[in-house]
């Protein structure tokens, strides 16, 4: 059995030519009942005449071409006038000669290549032909002739605006895509910064380190155990970011938790930095991209305090409340600078702009006596 809800979707997928077909159709089987024969338009004052083979042919001429109008608008347009240049000087005056104007707004909307000069060809067919209908003592003088060909120069305009109007269309995805290509690619930069500048900067911290312990063995073990974890932890946090990056990948992002930050305290600490970690309240339940700023910012704040203020006394306050989280990492800058590479003002541009998207607050400033602070207030619902 064939899905009924289905059937617009597969409607859709078929061929524009199989879906102008039942429009055409439409006019072919009008225009050859009784009751519609003779009641098309009328140009001039052609005397009727009933219908024979000849407006067989002129109504398929009108009709059918209908059915390639998006996909050949010209070759569908020059047929449709033939059709009805036969239809008026024959005197049918079929049904069929409504598909002038549709075809008209199908080639406006459609014709890509030599757009004014199809429309003069046409313009100027209509002259010899507005001539053989016209006849002595009708009435109908050259401004009624003109009047219908500035009719179907509106028709054209349809289609033309209709055109403009799917260009700019086009153009405005073109621009949305390019823009969320580029917010991506700002998010996989910001993400790869944040994850590899500050493992990579623990393990040169640690590496560092070990140099000065080559007569306390069980340190030296110790610091290269962390160097090897650290490591570790890197290669993990980067092959899920890697994941997420994968269409084909069903892992879903995974939100760091008050448990992580603990963790990222304690590998910090490992690194030889004093860390001073307090945390006040409870995280939402389903924190989000709050959540997900909140251990950013520690994780950039901790990450510059090993690089710049290595050894200083590093103070880290967290504090959840009902709709916001707020986080201080400060440092009193005692510390000595590591021989890890000099930063480029990504990670704390990059903090800014996460906080600011959840329209939080971020400061990042020089401590009057000495050191540095980080902070920040993030929206977040948490419900009491």
């Amino acid at each position: 059995m064939i899905d009924l809800r289905r059937v617009p979707d597969l409607w859709r997928r078929c061929d524009v030519t199989v879906r102008d077909l039942p429009l055409a159709l439409l006019l072919l089987i009008g225009s050859l009942l009784p009751g519609l024969q003779g009641l098309g338009t009328t140009i001039g004052d052609m005397p009727g005449r009933p219908y024979d083979a000849l407006a067989v042919v002129a109504v398929a001429l009108q009709s059918l071409p209908l059915a390639g109008r998006r996909r050949w608008p010209v070759a569908g347009l020059a047929l449709v006038a033939l059709g009805f240049a036969i239809d008026q000087l024959s005197g049918y005056h079929a049904f069929a000669g409504t598909a002038l104007p549709i075809a008209l707004i199908s080639a406006g909307a459609h014709v890509e290549r030599h757009r004014y000069l199809v429309a003069g060809l046409f313009a100027a067919a209509w002259v010899p032909l507005a001539v053989a209908i016209d006849r002595p003592g009708t009435g109908d003088g050259p401004e009624d002739y003109a009047a219908f060909l500035v009719v179907l120069a509106f028709t054209w305009g349809i289609g033309s605006w209709l055109r403009s109007t799917r260009i700019a269309e086009a153009e405005r995805r073109r621009h949305v895509a390019a823009a969320t290509r580029a917010a991506e690619r700002t998010r996989i930069a910001r993400e790869l910064h944040d994850v590899v500048t500050h493992h990579v900067t623990a393990m040169v911290v640690q590496a560092e380190a070990a140099r000065y312990l080559t007569a306390a063995p069980d340190r030296l073990d110790e610091t290269l155990s962390a160097v090897t974890d650290t490591g570790r932890r890197a290669i993990t946090d980067l092959r899920h970011l890697l994941d997420l990056l994968n269409p084909d990948h069903g892992t879903e992002d995974r939100t760091p938790s008050a448990g992580d930050l603990t963790t990222l305290v304690d590998q910090t600490r490992r690194a030889g930095q004093p860390v001073e970690f307090t945390r006040e309240g409870e995280p939402a339940e389903s924190g989000g991209s709050a959540e997900l700023t909140t251990y950013r910012v520690v994780q950039e704040a901790l990450t510059n305090a090993l690089k710049y203020a290595h050894g200083s006394r590093t103070v880290v306050h967290v504090r959840y409340g009902q709709r916001e989280i707020s986080v201080e990492v400060s440092n009193d800058g005692s510390g000595s600078r590591t021989a890890s590479p000099g930063g480029s003002g990504r990670g704390l541009a990059g903090l800014g702009e996460r906080v600011a998207a959840l329209g939080g607050e971020f400061g990042a400033d020089p401590r009057p006596g000495g050191g540095f602070a980080v902070r920040a207030r993030i929206p977040a619902g948490n419900p009491s």
